[in-house]
């Protein structure tokens, strides 16, 4: 595979009207799912609430489990099947119940075991697990979630600008944050629920995202010292076809890695699975599509001078074919006496 994409050519920089189009229409389609579907599904870790795994000695039907608990006034809980067709999961999380349940009243897995032993008998089931979460504690984890995303991305902005300077943190920030909105599109559209491991999910794509922008941006750095004439549009061309073999090995053997966990890893952690093997094609995405043209932009609004890391003014010279055609010199040499009389 290394000698495969060995000295490639490809100029990947022209086609960001194009990945910048995509984006922009995958995000719209998240934003309007909330019309349809409703705002984001938290799980009980967030909104607070009770969770119940159940095993069945034999096969049951989730309706069966649902008009069991709505008569016992446990209403508008969430029954899932979990693997087989005798498991199933129990989601209690209306505001009442957890009201109620924070006041001090009877736990909800009771009222639900209570309910279920007189419909289905004493033997027919077991718990697996019973995880309870009061209200207060829900949005205490939803605001630190948030507060941990946040810190991430100042700390990935300070360590680029300290790095290399502050274009390439700001242009790698943004590309990280374009990551997050792709993905949470994503986990809105799939109606995944959102949890502590969805949000360690989108921790790790932070810092996966992340470091494959800072393997390119490396490289255009060593290339700006190198050469100092030709222009930047060149030089993000040519370092991301110079580390696009360590790329596909690197993002090849991630997914295989996410790809196990997700065929094979079981229920609880797939949701973990599903969000990385989504992460690892929108971080290579970003760190070409997005990263590069961002810092593109951001060099010829902000050029750099010469005392600024990374070369000369002229290293950040667009290319003739992104002048526009007032500013093109023509080639080669003009005859003696040409425009003048």
């Amino acid at each position: 595979m290394l000698r495969i994409l060995h000295d490639t050519r490809f100029d990947f920089i022209k086609w960001w009207r194009w990945a910048a189009g995509l984006t922009a229409g995958f995000i719209m389609l998240g934003l309007a799912s909330f019309a349809f579907r409703g705002g984001v599904n938290y799980s009980i870790e967030f909104t607070g609430g009770t969770l119940m795994q159940l095993r069945f000695n034999q096969p049951t039907d989730a309706g069966r489990i649902r008009s069991t608990l709505d008569r016992a006034g446990i209403r508008g809980a969430e029954i899932q099947q979990f693997g087989s067709n005798s498991e199933f999961t129990v989601r209690a999380q209306d505001r009442r119940d957890v009201a109620e349940q924070a006041s001090g009243a009877g736990s909800i897995a009771e009222r639900v075991q209570t309910a279920l032993t007189s419909e289905f008998g004493a033997n027919s089931y077991s718990v697996v697990r019973t995880e309870a979460v009061g209200p207060r504690v829900g949005a205490e984890l939803r605001r630190n979630a948030a507060i941990a995303m946040v810190l991430a991305s100042l700390v990935t902005l300070v360590y680029l600008a300290i790095r290399f300077e502050w274009r390439f943190g700001v242009a790698a920030v943004l590309s990280t944050a374009h990551d997050v909105l792709l993905t949470f599109a994503f986990i809105k559209l799939l109606h995944i629920e959102v949890s502590l491991t969805i949000v360690a999910a989108i921790l790790t794509l932070l810092g996966y995202s992340g470091n494959d922008t800072i393997i390119i941006f490396d490289r255009v750095r060593e290339n700006l010292k190198k050469d100092r004439k030709s222009p930047l549009y060149d030089v993000l061309n040519r370092s991301i076809n110079e580390t696009l073999p360590r790329s596909v090995l690197t993002h090849a053997t991630t997914l295989a890695a996410t790809l196990a966990l997700l065929f094979f890893a079981g229920e609880v952690i797939r949701p973990f699975a599903v969000v990385m093997t989504f992460g690892i094609f929108v971080a290579t995405f970003s760190s070409v599509y997005v990263a590069s043209p961002l810092l593109l932009w951001i060099e010829q609004k902000w050029p750099r001078t010469l005392g600024d890391k990374g070369g000369s003014r002229a290293a950040v010279r667009p290319s003739r074919t992104e002048m526009p055609p007032s500013e093109r010199k023509p080639r080669g040499r003009q005859p003696e006496g040409a425009g003048t009389r």
